[in-house]
């Protein structure tokens, strides 16, 4: 019931967007229509990759901080450090 209610009400919104004759909201529109399965799977599970961009970007500054090293196991020892947050968050607790 909820999808295809989600699908009426973005359908209207389409409408709506053409009728506006607003260049840039009409382009809008007819994007995201060709996305209409994915906006509505979105709204039913909202899903982010939030964590492992983030993730990521803790890799990269470890490969920066690796840099110059030879040792390819220091570099993913590293990784792992980084990757266990409560032996991470001891190491950083002054003392």
């Amino acid at each position: 019931m909820k999808k295809r209610e989600g699908k009426k009400g973005w359908i209207e919104w389409f409408k709506g967007a053409k009728a506006s004759g607003i260049p840039a909201l009409v382009r809008f529109a007819e994007r995201k229509k060709k996305r209409l399965d994915g906006l509505i799977a979105h709204a039913s599970h909202p899903i982010s990759t939030g964590k492992l961009e983030g993730f990521n970007n803790r890799i990269k500054v470890a490969k920066r901080i690796a840099y110059g090293y030879r040792d390819e196991d220091y570099f993913f020892s590293l990784i792992l450090f980084i990757s266990i947050p409560s032996i991470r968050s001891q190491s950083l607790k002054k003392t």
